[in-house]
């Protein structure tokens, strides 16, 4: 009997759907089982680690070894999969195989006969079936003793695996191989078997892997899209989707009752968000808007909206949240005017829909070609336009995430040497840790310890997702007044690593602008500033990286001290650098490093 798992995966209806917005959007059939498992571009994005909503590949740990690693086909896909497993990192295996591929170490096999068995893995013991053909080509085992040998071997039975080891080295002998070598050759199968994995398992999960960085390689929109609306119920998620589509250079739009579907949807190279995900709009509303237009055309302005949308099911509520949203911004009015007209509004809409139930024609509504055409007959009051921090409130509160902007957005490149983590890098971060991130604040609980001392609870939001901040009573008396979220902060602190969540505890609190200005007036008097850590993996550096780096520290000569962190397989050397090659670390030195050695590689530490 063949027993068959099948796994409920959600991925599958991303490839589904993104597949279908490219035969949509860009009139390419594309047949996803049968890609070209060479594409060049689908492994360089794989090397790069920017491996965010690829199966199986977004834990910050496989990233790394997808950078070191660098895959260049289908079966080194495969061989990640395998090997990302506490088993084969902790036994050194994944190194010993990653000097292999690269040529930094020989490639050895113990008889000739291993060579066909294991040239794909460079001579490293990865997959079960590889023991069993072992021992199949060795030994003279048929298919069913081999698959009783590699059972016996991942579940460690000794008692069967002393018979298991004399039927090997009896059957090798048979086959002229020298008992020691046999010996040996069934202890390095019994060491790896331990951690082996099975290869068909290993190749189906690669397989929808590269088939995931294959559309986002080519596809990035269409992925991106179907991304989004697979997670849209998970606020955090599409926070960090979000962010990943800022960082792919993929524009966000707003909801639009014109163009807008359920889903996430892609119009002119950028997404558009779709009306399920803007609060308060349920089921109902949005088949009513979808079906309104769809039968009657385009809405002209928001009257022509509410004269001919069902307003028993699109009532005010669903309204409201759509105008924060921006959901009629095509009409060319300002929020502010829309939403303060809302009432106007809403009772011409209903006069009208009440006339037009009784068979009469309001003098507000006329018939124009055949189609019902609601008249613009309110003037909007000559109001301002909401302030930026009251836009992207309510553009919060709508939606759940900000799509116009992010009160962060105009920090990007501060950030960079102001903090040293976001939400999503703190789970790389060990317990205890001090860290620095950015933020607003979206929620605020405040009580009193024991002693009868105030203390908050604070969520933060950042680009990337939420954390929740302790701020214990010492910190809380200049932290509180930023709790308002109209700021955006920064908080330094140590990692908390709870059973359920990470959290971070405070040290210090403090707007942005104002660490960014006393961060720019130290620099301007080569003061303030710790130290520059630069952070460099040795797996990914050429043989000049250094000599590069050193040529970027000559270009920015200051005060600051750097401290260089080469990052080996098992452990961390720092070199202090000499004081002739000290820095100001300014935003072109910062880039001019992360160039060279990648993404957050520098870290900034400055007095406060």
């Amino acid at each position: 009997l063949v027993k068959f798992d099948f796994l409920g995966l959600k991925t599958l209806t991303v490839i589904d759907r993104t597949v279908k917005l490219v035969k949509e959007n860009k009139g390419i059939e594309l047949d996803i089982d049968n890609l070209r498992l060479d594409d060049v571009g689908t492994y360089k994005l794989l090397s790069s680690g920017n491996t965010n909503c690829i199966f199986q590949l977004e834990s910050s740990g496989i990233k790394e070894l997808l950078r070191k690693l660098k895959p260049e086909t289908f079966e080194d896909i495969m061989s990640v999969v395998a090997l990302y497993r506490p088993g084969p990192l902790q036994s050194g295996m994944v190194d010993d195989f990653i000097k292999r591929k690269h040529g930094k170490a020989p490639i050895k096999y113990e008889l000739p006969q291993l060579k066909d068995i294991l040239a794909n893995t460079y001579g490293v013991i990865v997959y079960q079936e590889q023991v069993m053909e072992i021992a199949k080509v060795l030994a003279a085992f048929s298919p069913g003793d081999a698959d009783v040998l590699r059972k016996a071997m991942g579940k460690k039975l000794p008692e069967e695996m002393v018979v298991q080891r004399e039927r090997f080295i009896e059957g090798a002998k048979k086959n002229k191989v020298e008992q020691k070598k046999a010996e040996k050759i069934f202890d390095l199968m019994a060491n790896f078997a331990g951690y082996g994995f099975n290869k068909s398992h290993s190749a189906a999960y690669a397989l929808i892997a590269y088939q995931t960085a294959y559309l986002k390689m080519h596809y990035p929109v269409e992925f991106m899209a179907a991304v989004l609306t697979s997670e849209m119920a998970d606020t955090d998620k599409v926070i960090k989707y979000i962010g990943e589509c800022r960082d792919m250079g993929i524009g966000i739009l707003p909801p639009d009752v014109n163009e807008s579907r359920k889903d996430f949807t892609v119009i002119s190279n950028k997404i558009k968000f779709g009306l399920a995900a803007v609060k308060n709009v349920g089921e109902a509303a949005i088949d009513v808007i979808i079906r309104t237009r769809e039968e009657d055309g385009q809405f002209a302005s928001m009257i022509d909206f509410c004269t001919r949308v069902d307003l028993r099911k699109v009532n005010r509520r669903v309204i409201e949240s759509l105008i924060k949203g921006g959901a009629f911004d095509f009409t060319g009015a300002k929020r502010a005017q829309l939403m303060t007209s809302l009432d106007k509004i809403m009772d011409m809409s209903q006069a009208v829909q009440k006339d037009r139930d009784n068979g009469q024609i309001s003098i507000f509504h006329a018939n124009v070609g055949g189609k019902s055409v609601g008249l613009a007959a309110i003037e909007l009051p000559q109001i301002e336009e909401w302030h930026e921090a009251q836009l992207l409130s309510y553009e919060k509160e709508a939606l759940g995430f900000y799509i116009t902007g992010h009160p962060l957005e105009k920090y990007a490149s501060e950030l960079k040497y102001l903090t040293n983590a976001d939400t999503d890098s703190l789970k790389e971060k060990s317990d205890d840790e001090d860290v620095s991130i950015a933020g607003i604040v979206t929620a605020a609980k405040e009580t009193n310890t024991k002693k009868g001392d105030r203390m908050a609870f604070i969520t933060v939001e950042d680009l990337k997702g939420f954390v929740e901040v302790i701020i214990f009573s010492d910190v809380y008396k200049k932290a509180v007044s930023y709790f308002s979220g109209d700021v955006p902060i920064i908080v330094k602190g140590k990692v908390d690593k709870g059973e359920e969540h990470i959290k971070i505890i405070a040290n210090a609190v403090y707007p942005i602008a104002e660490a960014k200005l006393g961060y720019l007036a130290a620099q301007a008097k080569g003061i303030g500033v710790n130290a520059v850590h630069i952070k460099a993996d040795a797996a990914g550096l050429e043989a000049d990286s250094l000599e590069k780096v050193k040529s970027v520290l000559s270009s920015h000569s200051g005060s600051a001290p750097v401290y260089i962190h080469i990052l080996l397989d098992d452990r961390e050397v720092v070199i202090s650098v000499s004081d002739d090659l000290m820095v100001v670390p300014s935003e072109k030195f910062v880039k001019d490093i992360e160039a060279l050695l990648g993404d957050r590689s520098v870290v900034v530490n400055t007095k406060r």
